[in-house]
């Protein structure tokens, strides 16, 4: 009994000493604010955590595994002809979009793909494709008109046309070559490209030592 009339002035009445002890010993109905502003904190970082989540997985699906695996790209006079003029037939790499990768012809006397599979990317079908991705640090080289090699632009490694790295500190930071691409050409010629099966590059090789493709002019595109 001796309750209920100071419950009473809590609530509409003067905040007396005996008023506010009652509330303070009252209990608490609902949520309170450092609950709710805790549980407000809990959930944001949540969402945000989230969406970190849901980014990194798309944009690692759309480096690694978005689009189609393989690639068909055509007979070799087919990717000559929409290489806009470019000496592709004479050894120049021809860039494919859809693959991100450059194909290259090994050996420019024999004319024409070589018909079987090639699962590591040696090039044993006349034609090898290069990935676009620099080992360095991930920029895309480009092939020099002038020199025939690939120039990376963001930290200047090269590489011979078909993908090897040239040793030593003057051509750059890159520690192999470019990495190679499964391909397959069948009877009719047409060459397809597996994206998904990756070879890495070979280790860098001293230039004027075999394996390595000198460039036509020193310091082409410099």
């Amino acid at each position: 009994m001796s309750n209920r009339p100071v419950v009473r002035e809590a609530k509409g009445g003067p905040l007396t000493g005996p008023a506010l002890r009652a509330l303070r010993d009252a209990p608490v109905t609902g949520i309170s604010r450092r609950t709710l502003l805790r549980r407000s904190i809990g959930l944001g970082f949540g969402l945000w955590l989230a969406e970190v989540g849901v980014g990194s997985v798309s944009f690692l699906w759309s480096a690694v595994g978005g689009g189609a695996a393989k690639i068909e790209v055509g007979t070799l006079d087919a990717i000559a002809a929409r290489a806009a003029g470019l000496p592709f037939t004479d050894g120049f790499p021809a860039y494919i979009q859809a693959a991100r990768a450059f194909v290259v012809v090994v050996d420019p006397n024999v004319g024409t793909f070589l018909p079987g599979s090639d699962p590591s990317g040696e090039g044993i079908l006349n034609v090898r494709a290069l990935s676009q991705v620099c080992p360095h640090l991930g920029c895309r080289p480009n092939p020099c008109i002038e020199d025939f090699w690939f120039h990376c632009p963001c930290h200047q490694s090269r590489y011979d046309r078909l993908g090897i790295k040239a040793e030593g500190e003057l051509f750059g930071p890159a520690p192999r070559g470019m990495d190679r691409l499964a391909v397959e050409v069948d009877a009719n010629g047409v060459l397809t490209i597996d994206t998904t099966q990756v070879t890495l590059g070979p280790l860098p090789v001293a230039l004027g030592q075999p394996g390595l493709i000198p460039p036509r002019v020193p310091n082409g595109c410099l």
